[in-house]
């Protein structure tokens, strides 16, 4: 899923913003100049134009998952990015200068940042606004898309179900003005048990409104549709972990969220039983393995008590996923240490490697943690920083930039992991 930041990557960019983008977005360079520098508050090396509140709230709600104190400057710079309005663009690089039109606040930057600052207690001033916000560019449908007024998709409409869970807002109180629900969206988005790919989650309907199973949307979907967040407490109450998991999907007339959700399961534990892992491709290239779709699949297996399935993909990341997190950044650590945070794995032992110090060290020095997520004289080791996010993307992959260019054209998209892309067992 996620690549270095090379030439290839801004060359794809390049493609996709003249074709697709509006002209605002394809003015803007997706790459750093050697002389730009960037806020050190900020985790990751490379320019954040399109994911520094992502990058920034995963690594936050990571480090707070596995018990670390974030640093203080780090969660002022995540909320010094919100807009009056409680909105967040995916980066604002003058935060000081009032949001207007022109500011491209997003859903997806808006709920994760939401579900980061309410883990870190932040102010209800702050995380009220954004819970408002989000319910004020709720679509008809009950739903979400990436940008205020776009069609709603399965992982849009997840990431805030998660927020309005970590707001204490149960999203089954939040009816659109067509009384609309945001599990009634998801329901919507949910293939027939009867067509191709039953079970799994679609990003969105296609111009003839014929729903394709997507590996990445079915993680998201399943999640978004068992009300959890970004990251799942295998101690949570929740899904029933020691009940017999679905064997077949459940559709018909009276299918509920909870079966949705449980179909969704269902499709990705086939997905990843053969492999251990999803793949994903472009056109004209060889597949290749999705490391961060498949952490996002045995988060979502874990939560919806599938934890024999996630066994498998789980052992894979733990092979071979460090070279893939050290190029991508502190986005891909926060997967990781989600993954292993939902299965109980020990993320500072996760194949050999601490991903907690390898995660701190994207960023600045934590304000408190133990002996094992800091180095010995308290501050932040610049050269394993160096290490870790040289030529990283923050998080950023290539799919994403691809599904940005997507979402400023024809609506589709999504931050991270490039929801609209092809994908495979």
């Amino acid at each position: 899923m996620f690549v270095r930041r090379s030439a290839a990557v801004l060359a794809a960019t390049a493609v996709i913003g003249t074709a697709f983008a509006p002209a605002a977005l394809a003015d803007e360079s997706p790459g750093a100049t050697p002389s730009q520098a960037f806020p050190s508050a900020l985790y990751g090396s490379t320019d954040p134009t399109y994911d520094g509140v992502w990058r920034q709230s995963l690594a936050l709600l990571a480090q707070d998952t596995v018990g670390v104190k974030p640093a203080k400057q780090a969660v002022d710079w995540l909320t010094g990015q919100q807009c009056e309005s409680g909105a967040f663009a995916a980066y604002r690089p003058d935060p000081s200068t009032k949001c207007d039109a022109r500011t491209k606040v997003d859903t997806n930057s808006t709920a994760a940042a939401l579900q980061a600052l309410e883990a870190l207690d932040a102010s209800d001033a702050v995380t009220g606004a954004a819970v408002k916000w989000l319910k004020s560019v709720q679509n008809k449908d009950g739903g979400w898309g990436y940008f205020p007024g776009t069609p709603s998709d399965t992982n849009s409409t997840s990431v805030v179900i998660g927020a309005l869970d970590a707001g204490d807002t149960d999203p089954e109180d939040v009816p659109s003005k067509d009384d609309g629900t945001p599990y009634d969206a998801l329901l919507g988005l949910s293939v027939p048990c009867d067509e191709n790919g039953g079970g799994a989650f679609a990003f969105q309907p296609d111009k003839k409104g014929k729903l394709a199973a997507n590996a990445d949307a079915t993680a998201a979907g399943v999640l978004g549709a068992l009300g959890e967040g970004l990251d799942t407490d295998p101690d949570e109450d929740g899904a029933d972990k020691t009940s017999p998991k679905a064997s077949r999907c459940e559709g018909g007339d009276s299918r509920t969220i909870e079966d949705a959700a449980a179909n969704g399961a269902l499709y990705l534990a086939g997905a990843v039983a053969k492999n251990g892992y999803l793949k994903s491709s472009l056109p004209g290239a060889e597949d290749q393995p999705d490391y961060g779709n498949t952490a996002d699949t045995v988060v979502a297996l874990a939560a919806a008590g599938r934890t024999a399935d996630t066994e498998k993909p789980l052992a894979w990341l733990e092979k071979n996923s460090g070279t893939w997190a050290a190029k991508s950044g502190p986005a891909a650590y926060a997967q990781l240490i989600f993954a292993a945070n939902a299965t109980s794995t020990d993320p500072r032992a996760f194949g050999g490697a601490d991903l907690v110090k390898q995660l701190g060290a994207t960023g600045p020095a934590a304000a408190s943690s133990d002996a094992s997520t800091a180095p010995a004289d308290g501050k932040n080791d610049n050269d394993d920083k160096d290490a870790a996010s040289d030529e990283d993307d923050g998080g950023v992959s290539l799919w994403w930039i691809i599904g940005v260019g997507l979402v400023g054209g024809i609506g589709i998209g999504f931050l991270l992991s490039g929801r609209n892309k092809k994908q495979q067992p």
